[in-house]
């Protein structure tokens, strides 16, 4: 029985350039876990990582009035799309598509970090994420992933603390 598939190689070299070359600019020495399978969504990120679901902080980006927004988001919550539009006075919200993603943040869908990103766009973190004593995100790849304490994520993501998950019933 091999455990190659969930068994992490770490050193910072794994992250994305772009994401490597961030965390050296901010002074963060992270530990970055790289898969040997794909780590794109959530659950699968859990699964590898061996944390619960709602400890992968997904990084989206909408767009706002067809200005790009990110929105950081624990995995095992969905982002109440009408909560955003509501928060940021916006006539319409919707997904981002690939294109706009990886022109917005440099980085493909399945990959997108927290920070580090091409352009500087709003932040909105919902306040879920406090939940934890650590969170772990993407390191720019759909490969790799970083933990950190969610506090400081938000505050190195310059994010604004609201709360945009989709209510459960």
């Amino acid at each position: 029985m091999s455990t190659s598939g969930t068994t992490p190689s770490t050193t910072s070299s794994d992250a994305h350039p772009r994401f490597a070359e961030a965390l050296r600019e901010l002074g963060l020495d992270v530990e970055v876990r790289r898969f040997p399978d794909a780590t794109r969504t959530a659950v699968e990120a859990a699964a590898a990582i061996g944390c619960e679901l709602s400890q992968i902080v997904k990084s989206l980006i909408f767009e706002a009035d067809g200005v790009p927004v990110l929105v950081l988001m624990d995995g095992s919550s969905r982002v109440d799309v009408e909560r955003v539009r509501a928060e940021l006075g916006a006539g319409e919200v919707k997904r981002a598509g690939a294109d706009l993603v990886r022109e917005t943040t440099g980085y493909a869908i399945g990959g997108v970090p927290p920070f580090g990103h091409r352009t500087k766009t709003r932040v909105l973190a919902d306040r879920g994420l406090l939940g934890h004593t650590t969170v772990w995100a993407a390191a720019g790849t759909p490969h790799t992933v970083f933990p950190l304490d969610p506090g400081s994520l938000v505050e190195l993501a310059g994010g604004t603390l609201v709360d945009v998950r989709e209510r459960t019933a």
